[in-house]
């Protein structure tokens, strides 16, 4: 009996990451995939690179965007911190919290791979995703956006992997998902 139970687990985990990434993949728009994951390798990103402008270089800029990203998705990161990474962040509050408290979110990690700016406000992360160390996506992308001078994760990201892994990951999709860009 313990056999089986122990057997459930070691194929459970990444039968879970595999599906969530499959999700995430899914609900793609214009061709972009959205984004989850929580960095293996967390940084909280530096006071310069958090805030920088979209006028302060495209390499700045991208750094930004790097740190910003992982930060967010790093399960090291203050659950409470999470927000000021999110396009429109305070409203997503409380879905933060219930993706971040989640077993299933807290397996999956990201690496952002490369940082295309497509205009000073707007820009295409593209990330791999792993699942209980398995990579499950490979050269996934996602939105970041620079608001109130910060770049952060598009909220369309949080929401395609909300909806998408809602049932999965027990969290229910706030009202708000249904207007991100």
């Amino acid at each position: 009996m313990r056999f089986h139970h122990m057997a459930r687990r070691i194929f459970l985990a990444p039968a879970l990451g595999l599906a969530l990434a499959v999700a995430i993949t899914a609900c793609s728009s214009s061709g972009s995939s959205s984004s989850s994951a929580a960095s293996s390798t967390p940084a909280a990103p530096a006071a310069s690179a958090a805030s920088s402008p979209a006028g302060g270089g495209s390499a700045s800029s991208e750094a930004a965007i790097k740190n910003n990203w992982e930060a967010f998705f790093s399960s090291s990161t203050p659950t409470d911190q999470r927000a000021k990474y999110l396009q429109n962040g305070a409203t997503f509050a409380a879905a933060i919290r219930a993706f971040a408290a989640s077993p299933l979110a807290s397996a999956v990690t990201s690496k952002v791979d490369s940082v295309t700016l497509n205009s000073p406000t707007k820009a295409t992360v593209k990330y791999d995703l792993s699942a209980a160390g398995a990579t499950v996506a490979s050269g996934a992308t996602g939105s970041a956006v620079l608001e109130n001078g910060t770049w952060k994760v598009g909220d369309d990201v949080f929401c395609g992997l909300l909806k998408q892994g809602a049932a999965l990951l027990k969290i229910t999709v706030p009202a708000a998902c249904n207007s991100a860009s």
